[in-house]
């Protein structure tokens, strides 16, 4: 990296700071968490973005598509059901947390049922969100080591107390605007890599004749996903829904965003800007994975900088050795602002939930001032622990991230289930609800636990089902309560359908596309 690149870093980084010097005045907890529900749904829905297609995506994408074994252009396969899912969260889901006037999510669960409801669940997100994004950190790390020739306890200090200070002092205003401006950047990062692959290939026809046909599948139909980890069209549809439904709208790091939004229409607005910008952004990243793993399989002395056995070096090393100087610093920037973007959403979700859970425990609630000073506390103390994980993260990333995946998808359908029967049915007690949930939890951990063949995205489907059934058992077992909470429709069934024929729409793009580009 040349001075330039390492002055456009730099400025990046005192942009950062000066924006949650910008935003540091709060008056109360909707200030700080929710933005003062003032913050627009363009904005918003950037950062949702910004947030789900993080660090990880921007390097790890690229590689799976371009270079790993039993890769290509199924990575596709996970956005078929996130149209069908925004349809679900926007039939009452969303609408209802919204309406509810929750600061965390889990605050719903613990009105609507109990507190025990409400700590589990709440448990589950504190400990999942801040291993992930630990291991997410200590990713990036390596790269920037690679890239900028830094120690990897630099890279981490420098990502991590850059995010803590504009976070801190910014609350969830700072968050979005740098979420917006960081996921603009990222998108044209992958944009000047594809344009600059391209390039060096010889254009579209050149870098076709040199990708493997295989790596242009997209959606594997004859597959169901009965016997391991085959990506089968079934469960990434049937199981797609659960998951995403579930991280959306029962997440707090993305559901915090539909809260910030300032009414139900911009709510709205924003969801469907997702479902609908998800899936292009998604295919600029594999495109640029398939033009640049054809470059390396077809450039011997790109792939001997590459470890056979880490092809996520892909991305950065095709930075330093193809793009101008300048351009590099904007790409290493692309890639730190996607680790911000994911770091400082997480921890000012953890510090919703865990302040929320505190200030539970006190007879007489704090004030707004301490409130803040409670609030500022807890995202610095959450980005110490996300920190300090980072960096033991060395040991066990090469299984977490898998067991990360395995974990969300244990948890993801039955905390769905205990939010939809929340908010559809008026009759659920907390007893039926919690013995649902453990229920559902319960089914797939032994999935796991006995190694059942099938595969891990089935389980947010069956731990979904699992809950909803027991839960309604219970009900006819136990006294039933009922529910005042506001249960509130935002989608009509005509847009509802329209969604629903969107990701139909995409999984029969996907099916042609290999023909498409063959012509």
């Amino acid at each position: 990296m040349s001075l330039l690149d390492y002055s456009i870093v730099g400025l990046y980084l005192l942009g950062l700071l000066l924006m949650g010097l910008l935003f540091r005045q709060q008056r109360n907890r909707d200030d700080y968490f929710l933005g003062g529900r003032s913050i627009p749904w363009p904005e918003l829905s950037l950062s949702v973005m910004a947030t789900q297609l993080s660090a990880v995506s921007f390097i790890s994408a690229p590689a799976f598509v371009g270079l790993r074994e039993g890769g290509g252009l199924i990575w596709l396969s996970y956005e078929l059901a996130l149209p069908a899912a925004v349809a679900l969260m926007l039939w009452r889901l969303l609408p209802s947390l919204h309406k509810s006037g929750v600061v965390s999510v889990y605050d719903y669960l613990e009105k609507r049922f109990s507190r025990s409801t409400r700590l589990l669940i709440s448990f589950v997100f504190q400990l999942s969100r801040s291993v992930a994004t630990a291991i997410m950190i200590y990713a990036i790390s390596l790269i920037l080591q690679g890239t900028m020739g830094m120690e990897q306890w630099h890279s981490i200090l420098l990502i991590g107390v850059i995010t803590l200070v504009y976070s801190a002092m910014g609350g969830m205003k700072a968050v979005v605007y740098g979420d917006a401006f960081q996921m603009i950047l990222i998108f044209g990062g992958a944009l000047t890599c594809l344009w600059v692959a391209l390039d060096h290939v010889g254009g579209v026809d050149q870098a076709l004749a040199i990708i493997e046909p295989a790596r242009l599948v997209a959606v594997k139909p004859e597959q169901f996903g009965l016997s391991g980890n085959d990506f089968g069209l079934l469960p990434m549809l049937f199981g797609g829904v659960v998951l995403y439904a579930s991280y959306y709208g029962c997440d707090q790091s993305e559901a915090q965003r539909s809260l910030s939004a300032h009414n139900l229409g911009d709510l709205r607005k924003m969801m469907l800007t997702v479902a609908i910008c998800r899936f292009p952004i998604t295919l600029v990243y594999c495109a640029a994975g398939l033009v640049i793993g054809a470059m390396v399989m077809t450039t011997p002395s790109l792939q001997a900088q590459i470890p056979a056995d880490n092809p996520d070096w892909m991305m950065p090393i095709f930075i330093i050795n193809y793009l101008p100087s300048g351009i590099i610093g904007l790409l290493v920037v692309a890639i730190m602002a996607a680790a911000m973007s994911s770091l400082s959403s997480a921890v000012n979700s953890l510090a919703a939930v865990s302040v929320e859970d505190i200030c539970r425990l006190f007879k007489h609630q704090p004030n707004n001032e301490t409130y803040i000073k409670y609030a500022r506390l807890a995202g610095i103390g959450w980005g110490l622990v996300t920190l300090f994980l980072s960096f033991i993260a060395g040991d066990i990333a090469p299984t977490i991230i898998e067991a990360i995946n395995k974990i969300g998808s244990v948890f993801y359908g039955p905390v769905l289930a205990i939010f939809l029967l929340g908010i559809y049915s008026k009759k659920i007690a907390s007893y039926a609800a919690n013995t649902g949930l453990a229920a559902g939890v319960l089914v797939n951990m032994g999935l796991w636990l006995f190694e059942s063949p099938i595969f891990w995205f089935w389980w947010n489907l069956i731990g979904f089902v699992v809950t909803i059934a027991v839960g309604y058992l219970m009900t006819f077992i136990t006294k039933p309560t009922d529910s005042h909470l506001p249960s509130i429709r935002l989608l009509s069934l005509h847009n509802a359908i329209l969604l629903i024929g969107l990701s139909g729409i995409l999984t029969l793009f996907c099916l042609m596309l290999p023909s498409l580009i063959s012509t």
